[in-house]
């Protein structure tokens, strides 16, 4: 029997639930039911992407400038999610062996989308919950012996790093890592610090395509065809490329790609992907086991075999690409870079040091400045708690700013006016 204070305790936390989902559900009905038409961006570019702010439910009195490390998912995505639990969970599908659980299904309604966004096929993608994820799947799959090498940057996310750090501890792997100039001055730059660094043990090329530390936009394309005329595997974190620029895994000519697309395509949290391409699919084993795990026709399908997950979560990154393909990846790329461009020089007229890249092809919408001797934890503290503006960086003194395509102009204005703020009420002018 439930007492009086376990009843109290049930109905508060439905009440509850209830109101949460009242109060969601309200705030997607006054979200735009449709992107503001293409022919407004051509008369008023600023009134267009002001328009597609509408579909965020960030308030319109927060600024968010933290793309890098997590994007918003707006309105159309998810609605796609509240579809998909609406869907799969009833329990009525027409074949009474179907059930709605990710880990024993092609998912191809989800694939094909994926595979042709980031210029690839179906086969060669495997759908997981993040790039930490698909990160683990490469080093812990790729067979290397005591002594073989693995080189990457000095600037990888740790889900990038560790996993390798991991495979050197248990296996005696050896990591070497290329220290990246800050900032990088242009891609032959680069490609010297690799070739360099490439030994007769060197077995594999780490490397983000974009920095999580600085923003670089390292060059992909290059670094992977010089892997591939020293016979060594090319893998590439691409955690923060899809949605933010173009991409075409085939163009890189990689080997590997992972990503994560609830940064800057605002895909659902927890929704990954891993590329392999198709030659290699047959050198990589998998880490987690399941039905089906060595049969070689699934190709990359296998690595996505994990047991029961979220699809709604995948209806809801279907979603985000026909949205993100509704606005336009060109469209989208020169939005990010003209605000990244921005933001950067303004900075740099306020005295701070880039750390991303003079050159424009090596950047697009994450920028990062030195400012010393501001204390980037006070300022990030500052911002957000008094002036609800995000900001994300790394001590002592780097900022990490991005510039998602729906922010305004006069945003970037209001963060520039109140970093001159803290300056002078710091008494650090």
């Amino acid at each position: 029997m439930l007492d009086r204070r376990r009843f109290l305790t049930a109905t508060t936390g439905l009440a509850a639930t209830m109101a949460f989902h009242g109060n969601l559900l309200a705030q997607l009905d006054k979200a735009p039911s449709t992107l503001p038409d293409h022919s407004l961006f051509e008369k008023n570019e600023d009134a267009y992407w002001a328009e597609l702010r509408r579909q965020f439910l960030i308030p319109a009195d927060e600024i968010y400038l933290n793309n890098g490390t997590v994007g918003s998912s707006p309105a159309p995505v998810l609605r796609a999610i509240f579809d998909g639990y609406a869907t799969t969970e009833r329990m009525d599908q027409q074949d009474p062996e179907d059930y709605p659980i990710w880990g024993y299904a092609a998912w191809n309604e989800f694939r094909d989308p994926l595979a042709d966004f980031v210029g690839c096929h179906r086969d060669e993608i495997a759908l997981l919950r993040n790039a930490t994820e698909a990160n683990s799947y490469i080093a812990n799959g790729i067979d290397l012996k005591p002594g073989d090498e693995v080189l990457m940057t000095d600037q990888e996310h740790p889900g990038g790093e560790h996993p390798w750090n991991l495979k050197a501890k248990r296996y005696g792997i050896v990591v070497k890592r290329v220290t990246l100039p800050r900032p990088v001055k242009d891609a032959a730059q680069v490609l010297n610090l690799f070739n360099d660094a490439i030994t007769p043990r060197t077995r594999v090329l780490f490397f983000s395509h974009i920095t999580t530390f600085s923003g670089v936009v390292l060059p992909a394309k290059e670094l992977s065809a010089l892997a591939r005329s020293k016979g060594v595997l090319s893998a590439v974190d691409g955690a923060h490329v899809p949605g933010m620029m173009r991409l075409s895994v085939h163009d890189l000519g990689c080997d590997m790609y992972s990503s994560s697309p609830h940064k800057w395509l605002q895909a659902p949290k927890g929704s990954g992907f891993l590329y392999v391409r198709d030659e290699v699919i047959d050198r990589l084993w998998n880490t987690i086991v399941t039905e089906g795990w060595d049969d070689p026709k699934l190709r990359a399908e296998r690595f996505q075999r994990i047991g029961s997950s979220n699809v709604p979560a995948l209806w809801g990154l279907r979603a985000s690409i026909k949205l993100a393909n509704d606005i336009g990846l060109e469209r989208i790329e020169r939005r990010h870079r003209a605000l990244g461009d921005y933001i950067l020089d303004e900075m740099k007229k306020r005295g701070a040091e880039s750390w991303t890249s003079p050159d424009p092809a090596l950047r697009c919408a994450i920028v990062t400045v030195n400012v010393p001797p501001v204390p980037r934890m006070d300022l990030e503290n500052w911002m957000w708690k008094t002036h609800k503006i995000r900001i994300r960086g790394a001590d002592p003194n780097k900022l990490r700013l991005s510039t998602p395509y729906y922010l305004q102009r006069k945003d970037i204005d209001r963060f520039l006016e109140k970093f001159d703020e803290y300056k002078r009420e710091k008494k650090l002018t």
